[in-house]
């Protein structure tokens, strides 16, 4: 693809050839934030602008907090793969996609810098204000392929994000003792977790089984809103922070909760 005009002033352009039309006239609803998740950052940009990958993003991140774009907004970028949000598994064709320089999990899951994280807050804004995205619709890889990914990790700073305008987030509840519910168990308490699950937009089963998606869903749960500790348990600070999420939602988005 020949060079375009960024959408966001402030980056430089490095064309990617791995885009398409957006799927029925759908327009971007929703920010998926990734890791690179590569040895180099260098290796993970020219990764996203080889034809052979069959990936690519609309904005990669340095750990300097320089931001290039790659895909025009008003294309389809491949960076979300098989994923579901709120019954919608087409996430490509209305998302845009935001690759962060970092090794990820395979590298150890270093912090991100302060001038990255910077630069991912006004990147947000700016889309924000010209897509009107929704703060709850502004995620993580993981939230939308739980199991399958778990990109950009508990170590990224959503809280900071939030303080800013991006993203939906509440403080989790403290991790004490009490009940819990895990892989085997079942029951009205189970189906009522995952009814929760399903309410905020996860592709959770509602079948009364704590089952393994089940499990993987409440582990990306944690990872974004809970993440002092992901083990796919469902504790009381897992629970609580969950129903505060969903208080917290817009009326519109909240009118249906039991």
């Amino acid at each position: 693809m020949s060079a375009f005009l960024p959408d966001f002033p402030h980056a430089d352009v490095i064309p990617s050839p791995n885009h398409g039309e957006r799927r029925d006239g759908m327009s971007a609803d929703m920010i998926i934030l990734h890791y690179t998740g590569m040895e180099t950052t260098q290796a993970a940009l020219d990764w996203l602008a080889a034809p052979e990958s069959q990936v690519s993003a609309h904005y990669f991140v340095f750990e300097d907090g320089r931001i290039v774009q790659m895909v025009p907004e008003a294309r389809r970028a491949w960076h979300a793969g098989k994923s579901v949000w709120k019954g919608a598994d087409d996430i490509n064709s209305r998302s845009i996609g935001i690759e962060i320089a970092n090794p990820g999990h395979p590298g150890g899951l270093p912090d991100f810098p302060d001038e990255q994280i910077e630069a991912v807050i006004a990147l947000c804004q700016d889309i924000i204000r010209r897509h009107g995205i929704a703060p709850e619709r502004v995620l993580g890889h993981s939230d939308v392929a739980p199991i399958r990914k778990v990109d950009p990790g508990e170590k990224f700073p959503w809280e900071r994000l939030a303080a800013a305008g991006v993203g939906h987030f509440v403080e989790p509840a403290p991790i004490t003792g009490g009940r819990f519910f895990q892989r085997g168990d079942s029951g009205p308490p189970v189906e009522a977790l995952q009814a929760m699950l399903a309410l905020y937009g996860y592709d959770t089963p509602v079948n009364g089984i704590y089952c393994e998606r089940t499990e993987g869903d409440v582990a990306a749960f944690q990872r974004h809103f809970r993440r002092e500790r992901v083990d796919g348990v469902a504790d009381f600070s897992t629970i609580d922070t969950l129903h505060r999420l969903l208080k917290a939602l817009p009326p519109q988005e909240s009118e249906n909760e039991a």
